[in-house]
């Protein structure tokens, strides 16, 4: 936070994080499955990464794609997985929990930050699911999360911008003195809109993947056959966090900020 912003990139490969951190990010996001949103990483990624860069490392805790509604056996993975992150020199975690109707899983939420301090922790855009946005911030500051991550609860935190600038002024108006950088904005950032949601939501950090898709070095391919469902992406083509992206965006954050 130097320069007063931070700049929090999401990888799920070695590579990606190497170049995150050498294009400027002040914090990773570790994750599996980006196509699904993030899922947990495995303990080898984060065991490996942490080797590799020196900023610090947040492990998202989600066992699985879809919602964000757990069934027992999947709180135990959950758990199970914060333990074996923390163990694993995880510098923070990122999880989200939902009930049915779209509130915040108080109880869920309260057991899953016990086992994960003392470390800070991300409610991630989980939050971009609840039913009443300003009822569930409220929840989140009150259970002691140190971040939320949001877009705003539409496609794009551009498209959200007018909620989350409602949701800033919540949070700083807050009887609690939270700090601003407690909420930053995430879902869509680039090059082309990262000055415009900056300005808007007076944010101090945001979240960003910063992705270029790189060709595979494989010279034999199979186009026949698909590794996943129809949606997944081709086995040819990798997606990577791209140096010079991060380096953009971080110089258009310093110049707003």
């Amino acid at each position: 936070m130097d320069d007063g912003f931070l700049m929090e990139v999401c990888v799920d490969s070695v590579e990606s994080a190497v170049n995150a951190e050498r294009g400027g990010a002040g914090r990773i996001e570790l994750c599996a499955g980006l196509v699904e949103g993030g899922t947990t990483p495995s303990m080898g990624l984060l065991q490996v990464v942490k080797q590799c860069v020196r900023v610090p490392v947040f492990v998202m805790i989600r066992p699985r794609g879809g919602d964000f509604l757990y069934s027992d056996r999947e709180v135990e993975v959950m758990k199970a997985d914060i333990r074996l992150a923390k163990l694993h020199g995880a510098d923070g975690l990122v999880f989200g929990a939902l009930t049915e109707d779209g509130r915040i899983d108080t109880e869920l939420c309260t057991a899953l930050l016990a086992v994960c301090r003392p470390l800070p922790v991300t409610f991630h855009r989980a939050f971009d699911m609840v039913h009443d946005p300003l009822v569930a911030l409220e929840t989140l500051i009150s259970l002691g999360f140190e971040r939320v991550l949001t877009s705003g609860c539409d496609s794009s935190a551009l498209e959200g911008l007018s909620l989350i600038k409602r949701l800033a002024e919540q949070v700083m108006s807050s009887a609690r003195c939270v700090t601003s950088h407690v909420f930053p904005p995430g879902g869509g950032i680039t090059e082309r809109n990262l000055q415009r949601i900056l300005e808007g939501s007076t944010a101090s950090e945001f979240h960003c993947s910063a992705r270029s898709a790189r060709d595979s070095g494989m010279k034999f391919r199979n186009p026949n056959v698909a590794m996943g469902a129809s949606f997944s992406a081709p086995e040819y083509s990798i997606k990577v966090a791209d140096v010079a992206k991060v380096r953009t965006l971080n110089a258009i954050a310093k110049n707003i900020l």
